[in-house]
């Protein structure tokens, strides 16, 4: 077998921060599908498994060798990507299911895949089942539901438990679909439109499930052992492996999200700065994809089950096109949503550094605070490795920027990382180094050595108070940056846990597809590594995003977050005391300010609603249900218009802006975070 590259040929880069997870349920036409006629692995699987299997005890940062615990892992993960909700399977299916803990892994270094397509020929064979018992309810659900009866169903999927048997699963199906046309009421779906739209969704989820082939069930099944050793390894078919190289290029034309299957979800997991999906402020990492329609009054088609790469496809579209996308947002996840994007290009002027100055009142008159926003580290490798003395990058451009910052006498500067998904690590270095004399920036731990990456040049191009601000969505480089700005304790961190993405992938042809395999881990200077808990932030602002949905401590797997050996660096003074100052005057005017109050009474109201594990069956009560969220809702939108001396809403208004308002609300608290920041460091004498 072709060995890896090294890992020292691939640091100049850093792949995006997380890849879509595949789960291809539905491919091309099969034969057996469609009649019940159980599928088999072809020969070139089994082979195919063998060299996957070596390849990860091989190369994989864990060392890991496939034994009885990670059998009993993957045959657990598989289960739970195929039947995440215990709809399917019962305590009979997994009792009988169970005798295969502990031989998965003796079976697969043989290429042996007989145990995972027995288990997805039950979970066809129930599907089926499932499906065609929905679609005879449909008919005449009118008068097979009673709405007025209080049945709830179980939310939280944990808190499910196996039915005992198949005849218990009726049950479940029934009220599955029972809670499906309530939301559909609750939409104000026409009754007639009702049975029409329910007729196409679950035909079309039957016709999907009967397309699927023995190649799907070869993914699905390697991809519950890849992700076993860590979520970010993964073998990509051929299909798949197109697919993933169009994603990588960014050369095609769409909203601007990355996506990944959540079991039966196309799941936001990132939204590209400054692309269509970001600048419309309707949509949010953690938004689940349930539909899509073709301009303003296209059918949405039903998504859900469908393969990532065909949802894809629906979702892209030529530039100034309108796709409408059915979601369940993260904030709201009992409830449905339509919005509209229209379909443009990222602009790569949109996406480079970006600069302006806020003037400030103070009691020692006006502060002139610059701020550079930073949506990716970005760099023309072509154009570097061509020679060409001006080739664009993040380091290049920032390094004007503050050239003419400072040429404005600036009193202090706020690099804004927000939603920084991460880009090229030589970039994350030499910037770092902008702001910093000299020494190590970074530590990279590979299953051999540690390497370190170095600025050596001592002069720095800003050397005033500086802010570093990053929400949920800084990943990757953005971490490495903000992970040296604070052990070198040359500015302070303000915001919100980062996404902590510390993990390094390597992409490997093999067989007729391609491995991304983790190969090495990220660390700070300090030792401390970016891996899962992200970094700290020194002042923390309330957390727009919901940890439980987004972010690496979110994947099922995660590699954990831990230590290594600290390196030598010269750290500036401690900002310890200062930080207390700083955080201690932002909770002070945290309890007065109107919009962090508005900021965190919709998060608390986000939160109340996500956090039910049951919801009624009863009619009455949902329609209740929704109508004191919606004026909850109102009333906390009311209340904060009035504190701007603005016309308070008679309703909800269909254009969601909040996703806008609350990035310029924490930042006008940055801004006044710099005023004391800038005080404080006079008083300090601080210098750097």
């Amino acid at each position: 077998m072709k060995p890896l590259k090294t890992d020292r040929m691939r640091w100049s880069r850093l792949l995006t921060p997380l890849l879509c997870v595949f789960l291809f349920l539905p491919s091309a036409t099969c034969s057996g599908a469609d009649t019940g006629t159980p599928l088999k692995p072809k020969p070139e699987h089994a082979s195919q498994c063998v060299k996957i299997i070596r390849a990860l005890e091989q190369y994989h940062y864990l060392e890991k060798n496939l034994d009885n615990a990670m059998s009993s892992m993957i045959l657990d993960r598989y289960i739970k990507l195929l039947d995440p909700g215990k709809l399917l399977f019962t305590l009979e299916d997994m009792n009988q299911l169970k005798q295969s803990q502990f031989r998965l892994d003796d079976q697969l270094k043989r290429g042996n895949l007989n145990t995972g397509f027995e288990i997805f020929n039950l979970y066809m064979a129930r599907s089926r089942e499932r499906l065609t018992y929905i679609s005879t309810l449909i008919a005449d659900w009118e008068n097979v539901f009673d709405f007025s009866k209080n049945d709830v169903i179980i939310l939280d999927h944990d808190l499910r438990q196996w039915k005992p048997n198949k005849q218990a699963l009726y049950a479940l199906w029934k009220n599955d679909l029972k809670n499906h046309i309530i939301s559909m009421i609750l939409d104000d779906q026409e009754k007639t439109s009702i049975r029409q739209t329910l007729d196409k969704i679950y035909s079309s989820r039957l016709n999907r499930l009967l397309q699927t082939n023995s190649n799907d069930i070869f993914q699905i099944f390697i991809n519950s052992v890849t992700a076993s050793f860590d979520p970010h390894t993964q073998f990509f078919p051929p299909r798949a492996s197109e697919d993933f190289d169009i994603h990588m290029s960014l050369s095609l034309e769409g909203i601007g999200a990355v996506l990944q299957n959540e079991y039966e979800y196309t799941k936001i997991v990132r939204l590209i700065s400054k692309g269509p999906a970001d600048k419309s402020n309707l949509l949010m990492p953690g938004d689940k994809i349930i539909g899509v329609g073709q301009g303003e009054t296209g059918e949405i088609k039903d998504t859900i089950g469908q393969r990532i790469d065909d949802v894809v496809k629906l979702i892209r579209g030529p530039k100034n096109t309108v796709v409408r996308l059915k979601i369940i947002p993260a904030k709201k996840s009992n409830s449905t949503q339509t919005i509209q994007i229209k379909r443009d290009r990222v602009k790569l002027e949109e996406q480079s550094a970006q600069k302006s100055i806020i003037t400030l009142d103070h009691h020692t008159g006006p502060l002139k605070i610059g701020v550079i926003e930073i949506p990716n580290f970005y760099i023309d490798f072509n154009a570097y490795h061509r020679g060409d003395k001006d080739y664009k990058s993040t380091t290049k451009d920032v390094k004007k920027l503050l050239a003419e910052l400072k040429r404005e006498n600036i009193d202090g500067l706020i690099v804004d990382l927000r939603d920084n998904g991460g880009g090229s690590l030589k970039e994350a270095k030499q910037l770092t180094g902008l702001f910093i004399k000299s020494g190590p920036m970074v530590q990279i731990k590979s299953k051999y050595r540690i390497t370190r990456l170095y600025d050596d040049d001592p002069t720095m191009a800003y050397d005033g108070p500086l802010i570093v601000l990053m929400n949920r969505m800084s990943a990757s480089a953005s971490e490495i940056f903000a992970g040296a700005i604070k052990d070198y304790h040359r500015g302070v961190i303000v915001g919100t846990r980062s996404f902590g993405k510390g993990t390094v992938q390597e992409l490997q042809p093999l067989g007729e597809g391609k491995l991304k395999l983790t190969s090495a881990k990220f660390y700070r200077v300090s030792g401390e590594s970016t891996q899962n808990l992200g970094i700290v932030p020194d002042l923390n602002y309330p957390q727009l995003y919901n940890i439980k949905d987004t972010g690496e401590s979110s994947l099922d797997g995660a590699l954990p977050w831990d230590q290594t050996v600290k390196t030598f660096y010269k750290a500036y003074r401690s900002l310890y005391a200062m930080n207390k100052r700083l955080d201690a005057d932002y909770q002070e005017r945290s309890l007065k300010d109107p919009g962090l109050t508005y900021l965190k009474k919709k998060i608390e109201l986000a939160a109340k609603i996500n956090n039910q594990t049951t919801l009624s069956l009863n009619l009455d009560v949902r329609k209740s249900r929704k109508k004191t969220y919606e004026q909850l809702e109102l009333d906390i939108e009311n209340n904060y218009l009035r504190s701007r001396d603005k016309a308070p809403l008679e309703k909800l208004e269909q254009e969601d802006t909040e996703i806008k308002d609350f990035k310029e609300i924490l930042m006008n608290q940055t801004h006044l975070v710099m005023a004391d920041f800038i005080d404080l460091s006079h008083e300090f004498n601080f210098s750097w």
